[in-house]
């Protein structure tokens, strides 16, 4: 919850309390999207069905803005936000596992935990073979460490690689969000899904 257990305004157990909630309306909402379903998720492949991208894009978009706000007016030093450390090879490799998995199971894990949250089994499927996955990476690490850490590039922010501001980022992120949307819908009328 932020820098609030830090600060010392709530407490470990509430902060935990809150991640519990969070999570279970992070979940409601998920399933309430229809995020559940595999056939939408793997609509964004198909171009039958974009909510997928949307509502994902959104969220980055808003979370993006919320941050800019924030160090605007003072409330968060953007210096002090941890970000992960980019290893180039195993971004590939792991987006290449990822999308594979992704359209062959249709379902990313937090969406395969929903779906089996709510009793379906091709959702459980996809959670055991997460997990087993998991257990080989964990099991073998020494045999692909050296792919893991290879090409370390730190933490670099994509507004600096290009030599601009993040404000000026923002503001193109969102005209690229606006057209992927409006491609989207293109191709929802172009491809829909014939029901059965």
């Amino acid at each position: 919850m932020g820098p609030l257990v830090i600060n010392e305004i709530i407490s470990e157990n509430t902060n935990l309390f809150l991640a519990f909630i969070i999570g279970i309306g992070f979940g409601f909402v998920l399933e309430s999207s229809g995020f559940s379903s595999s056939r939408k998720l793997a609509g964004v492949f198909y171009g039958y069905d974009t909510v997928v991208l949307k509502v994902f894009f959104t969220g980055a978009i808003t979370c993006m803005l919320g941050l800019l706000f924030f160090s605007l007016f003072g409330w968060i030093d953007l210096n002090l936000v941890y970000v992960n450390p980019t290893y180039l090879t195993s971004a590939v490799v792991g987006g290449i596992i990822m999308g594979a998995g992704f359209i062959i199971g249709g379902f990313c894990p937090g969406t395969s935990f929903c779906g089996a949250a709510i009793g379906k089994l091709d959702a459980m499927v996809f959670v055991v073979g997460l997990f087993l996955g998991v257990l080989i990476f964990g099991l073998g690490y020494n045999l692909w460490d050296g792919l893991y850490m290879a090409k370390n590039l730190g933490a670099p922010k994509i507004s600096e690689s290009l030599g601009m501001s993040d404000g000026i980022f923002a503001l193109i992120l969102i005209l690229i969000a606006l057209a992927m949307f409006t491609a989207g819908e293109w191709a929802e009328k172009k491809f829909p899904r014939e029901e059965y």
